[in-house]
C-alpha cells in the first residue's frame, strides 16, 4: 500500500528548493542594477572638472543605491529572529526571549554565497581589494549567528570583562539567565532603553533641542562610552561583541548606553590584536613609514605604482580602520580614480581583521549620525600603547604624555 501524500507536506518540500534559487535569482538583478548604476556615473563624472559637483554627483548615487540595498534587504528578509518581552513565573522582573526560526541557516548561507561570487567579480573589475576574502570571514561569522549557546558564552565573557576593566562598565550587557538556553533559543535580562535611532525623536518629545548643548553633551557621552569599550575589548582583550549598528544600540537613563545582540563576536589572535595596536599608534601620529611596518605585520599585501606610495598607504590606514576621513576626504568613494583604493590595490586581506574593519566603519556611521567627527584612533592611543608595553614591544620612555593629547571629550582615558 503507497503512502498517503500531505499537500501541504510537499508544497513545503518544493518551496524549500526553490526559494534559495528564486532568492538568488532577485539578488542578482539588484546587485546588477546597482553596480550599472555606478558604472554609468563613473563614466559621466569624468566630464565633470569640479571636485564639488563630483562629490555631490557620487553623494546622491550612495542615496539611490543605499535606498536600492535597503529595499533587497527588507523584501528578501533578514535573520528570522524574534526577540519577545517576557516574564518568568514567579519573578517580578522582564527577560528578553530571544528563538530562532527553523531553516532561515540555509536561506542566510544562499545569500553569502552569491555575496561571495559576486565579490569575486568587483575585486577582478573595479575594486582591487581582496574582497572574497572578507565575504569568507562574514560566512563564519554568520554561521556563529545561528548557535546561541556560543552567544551566550560570548555576552557572559565580555560581560564580565568590562566589569572587571572598569569601576563604572563602559555600556551594559545583558545578564544571561542560567539554565534558559538552548542552540536555538535565549533568554537573557531586559534592558530598558529607546533605540538610538530613536535618540532625536526622544529629545524633541523631552522639550531639549537636538542641536544644542545638553544635546551634544549627552551624544559626546554615549560615543565616548561605545569608543572606550570597543578599545578595551579590542585591544585590551582581543574578544569583542563585532555587531554594534545602530539596532543593537540602547540608550538607557543618563545616557548610559545598551550593547546588544552577542551573536557576532570575534577572538582576535594575539598577533593581529598588537598589530592592529601598532596601526592605531600610527594613524593617531600619521606616521607612514610605522603604517608600513604595521601593514606588513598584519599581513595586508598591497601593490602600488602611485608616487608618494607610503603616504597613500598612511590614507588607505586612516580610510579603512578610523572613524575620522583623512584630510580633504569627505566620504568614501571606491569607485572614484582618486581614491586610495584605485591607487593601492590589496592583493591580500586577512580574514580576521574583517570584524574590526567593520566595527570601525559601524562606529564611523554612529558618529557621523550623531554629528560628531573624531578619530576612534587617537581615542584609542592609550590602550594601544598599553597593549604594546605590556607585550614588551613599546618602552614607557617611548610614551608620549597624555597631558598634551586633548580629546574632544576632554580627558577620555
Amino acid at each position: 500500500m503507497l503512502p498517503s501524500l500531505d499537500f501541504n507536506d510537499i508544497q513545503e518540500k518544493f518551496s524549500h528548493h526553490v526559494r534559495p534559487w528564486q532568492r538568488s535569482l532577485q539578488f542578482w538583478v539588484r546587485a546588477v542594477d546597482i553596480y550599472s548604476g555606478y558604472k554609468v556615473l563613473q563614466v559621466r563624472v569624468r566630464f565633470e572638472k569640479d571636485e564639488q559637483k563630483q562629490d555631490a554627483m557620487w553623494e546622491r548615487q550612495h542615496e539611490l543605491a543605499a535606498d536600492k540595498i535597503y529595499a533587497m534587504c527588507s523584501d528578501l528578509g533578514g535573520f528570522f529572529l524574534k526577540v519577545h518581552r517576557a516574564r518568568l513565573r514567579g519573578d517580578k522582573s522582564d527577560v528578553v526571549v530571544k528563538v530562532q526560526h527553523p531553516g532561515i541557516q540555509d536561506l542566510m548561507m544562499t545569500d553569502i554565497r552569491n555575496l561571495q561570487a559576486f565579490a569575486l567579480c568587483m575585486q577582478k573589475t573595479d575594486i582591487k581589494f581582496d574582497l572574497f576574502s572578507i565575504t569568507k570571514e562574514m560566512e563564519k561569522q554568520i554561521e556563529y549567528e545561528f548557535d546561541f549557546v556560543r552567544e551566550a558564552k560570548a555576552m557572559e565573557k565580555i560581560r564580565r570583562f568590562l566589569y572587571e576593566n572598569n569601576k563604572k562598565t563602559a555600556v551594559l550587557v545583558p545578564r544571561v539567565i542560567r539554565d534558559m538556553v538552548g542552540r536555538r533559543f535565549l533568554v537573557m535580562e531586559y534592558i530598558d532603553g529607546i533605540p538610538i535611532l530613536n535618540l532625536g525623536d526622544e529629545m524633541a518629545k523631552r522639550g531639549i533641542n537636538p542641536g544644542g548643548k545638553i544635546a551634544a553633551a549627552a551624544k559626546q557621552k554615549i560615543l565616548q562610552s561605545l569608543t572606550l569599550a570597543y578599545g578595551q575589548m579590542i585591544l585590551k582583550s582581543g574578544f569583542f561583541h563585532a555587531d554594534p549598528h545602530p539596532g543593537n544600540i540602547l540608550i538607557c537613563k543618563g545616557s548610559e548606553v545598551g550593547l546588544l545582540d552577542y551573536g557576532q563576536v570575534k577572538d582576535l589572535p594575539e598577533n593581529l590584536r598588537l598589530g592592529y595596536a601598532n596601526l592605531v599608534l600610527a594613524i593617531a601620529d600619521n606616521d607612514p613609514i610605522r603604517a608600513a611596518e604595521s601593514y606588513r605585520e598584519l599581513g595586508i599585501d598591497t601593490l602600488s605604482k602611485c608616487k608618494n606610495e607610503q603616504q597613500e598607504l598612511l590614507r588607505l590606514a586612516q580610510t579603512m580602520f578610523d572613524t575620522k576621513l583623512p584630510p580633504g576626504v569627505s566620504m568614501l568613494q571606491p569607485f572614484s580614480e582618486e581614491s586610495s583604493i584605485k591607487k593601492i590595490a590589496v592583493r591580500a586581506f586577512p580574514e580576521e581583521l574583517f570584524s574590526v574593519l567593520r566595527t570601525v566603519h559601524l562606529l564611523r556611521g554612529l558618529s557621523v549620525g550623531l554629528g560628531i567627527n573624531y578619530s576612534c584612533a587617537e581615542q584609542w592611543r592609550p590602550i594601544a600603547e598599553e597593549a604594546l608595553c605590556r607585550a614588551g614591544r613599546l618602552k614607557g620612555k617611548d610614551i608620549k604624555p597624555r597631558t598634551r593629547r586633548r580629546s574632544f571629550f576632554g580627558r577620555l582615558f
